[in-house]
């Protein structure tokens, strides 16, 4: 596995995340949020990773960082893999309001505000806790 990506052993019966997000600085601090939140994450900062992870095991959502609207093709490239290889596969694409009304690919948008509290609270409505 390359150096970028993250991985954790699913524990108890938490939700699984994989978490695409090219940014850096963003990526470690929504691991941390979704972590706090319950959810068992794997993330990556390259979309090839992202495919080979997927590939790996069971993902209960695979979240997409789209970032501004040049980053809607590889995006929308990688939901259409994962969605033709599993259709029922949920993925959703965290991305603000111009890009969500440029593309119909994920099942989901969450919306980029600085609300971890909110983000959280958007994933835990796409994939509610395991019982």
């Amino acid at each position: 596995m390359a150096d970028n990506a993250t991985t954790e052993t699913p524990q108890d019966n938490k939700r699984a995340i994989l978490h695409l997000c090219t940014r850096e600085t963003i990526r470690p601090l929504r691991d941390r949020v979704l972590t706090l939140a319950g959810f068992s994450v794997d993330s990556t900062l390259s979309h090839t990773e992202a495919l080979s992870l997927f590939w790996g095991r069971h993902y209960d959502l695979v979240l997409i960082d789209v970032e501004g609207e040049s980053g809607i093709p590889q995006a929308e490239h990688l939901c259409s893999e994962i969605k033709t290889a599993q259709p029922g596969q949920i993925v959703a694409f965290v991305c603000n309001w111009r890009v969500a009304i440029m593309t119909d690919c994920p099942d989901e948008i969450l919306r980029t505000e600085f609300d971890p509290a909110g983000f959280a609270q958007g994933v835990r409505e796409i994939v509610p806790p395991a019982a």
